[in-house]
């Protein structure tokens, strides 16, 4: 090789590096125009019609609406109820049509799409490389409840468990996995403990009526927000947050609610638990001994909730008819920092990183 072809090769060499580094503020090239942000799924209309997606950046300076339809040319399904990762993978679940897309988190682009072997999906988590799905079956029949178990290589069923109805909100430690049973259009009161070596029920945990959220704290506890049996019911029922001692599957701890209470949407922020009671946002450390007396944020219209990083993150779906809100607070100094007009009926928020 004489001297000029070597100079060439160099050159090249340092091109291909620099262009392996372009750091994009990270050290790597861009995933795709989605990574490092906010995902938000909106249900989209209750009668037709379908449920998109919301991307804002991390820097709260880009929006962009509807971006799996605006990538793939076609639609997500009614209802999108929620959103789990798996790798580079994202499975938006479609409630009322039965069906799971998988995409590319960061590009959007669709990989497969899943529409055999589900029936009411509701969440979503990933177990040693199997999904597990809540389904509610026919939301008129309490025994057909089940959840799917998904095969991450093929995105197909490929078997089922029996659970008790309503099952929904769904968490994993380790190989174990816990589902809150709300109780679809009922009311339930149970979580179902896992064993994913087997595939099997392992227990069943007793707690208030109408688990709606779940949250692991540091400690490994696993702490329930029940929101308790509505007015409408006939039969109220006050709400209830509980922890669990993972080791004995029994609940430890019970912070009772007034009848009327009906808290929602637990979330977990350094070492402080934070859920939605009528409008108002309350903190709770894992160490408290009682339910918090004043609350953090009053007055929000809250659809869906979470915290992350030291700050509040809310929806509002509005009338329902009209697009939606994802609205930032500073959880130290209680402040708005932005809001953000989304789609319709904005539920779901979701970190990609």
């Amino acid at each position: 090789m004489n001297i000029r072809n070597v100079v060439m090769a160099l050159a090249g060499g340092f091109l291909f590096i620099a262009c392996e580094n372009d750091d994009n503020g990270s050290g790597s090239l861009p995933l795709g125009d989605y990574e490092n942000g906010i995902l938000i799924t909106h249900e989209g209309p209750f009668n037709n019609g379908t449920g998109t997606v919301s991307f804002i950046s991390d820097d709260l300076t880009i929006t962009d609406n509807a971006i799996y339809n605006k990538v793939n040319n076609a639609d997500l399904g009614n209802i999108v109820q929620s959103m789990a990762f798996v790798g580079q993978n994202a499975y938006i679940i479609a409630n009322v049509s039965n069906k799971i897309t998988v995409v590319n988190r960061y590009t959007f682009e669709e990989v497969a799409s899943i529409d055999t072997g589900l029936n009411n999906p509701r969440y979503f988590v990933a177990v040693n490389g199997r999904g597990y799905v809540t389904n509610w079956g026919d939301s008129g029949d309490e025994t057909d409840d089940f959840i799917a178990l998904i095969n991450l290589e093929t995105n197909s069923v490929e078997g089922t468990i029996p659970v008790d109805f309503g099952p929904e909100d769904i968490l994993a430690q380790g190989s174990t996995v816990y589902v809150a049973h709300q109780g679809a259009f009922g009311y339930n009161n149970k979580i179902s403990v896992i064993d994913t070596d087997t595939d099997t029920v392992s227990d069943t945990i007793d707690v208030g009526l109408v688990p709606n959220s779940m949250q692991f704290d540091a400690a490994g506890n696993l702490w329930v927000l029940c929101g308790g049996k509505p007015a409408f019911s006939g039969e109220e029922t006050a709400g209830a947050l509980q922890k669990i001692d993972l080791q004995t599957n029994a609940v430890s701890s019970t912070f009772d609610f007034n009848v009327t209470e009906h808290p929602n949407h637990l979330s977990l922020d350094n070492g402080t638990l934070y859920y939605s009671l009528s409008g108002d946002v309350f903190g709770l450390s894992v160490t408290a001994n009682s339910l918090p007396r004043e609350s953090d944020f009053s007055g929000l219209s809250i659809y869906g909730m979470t915290t992350k990083n030291g700050d509040l993150y809310t929806t509002d779906a509005k009338n329902f008819a009209s697009n939606g809100s994802l609205t930032v607070h500073s959880l130290d100094s209680k402040t708005e920092i932005k809001s953000f007009e989304v789609g319709l009926i904005p539920a779901g928020i979701y970190f990609n990183e």
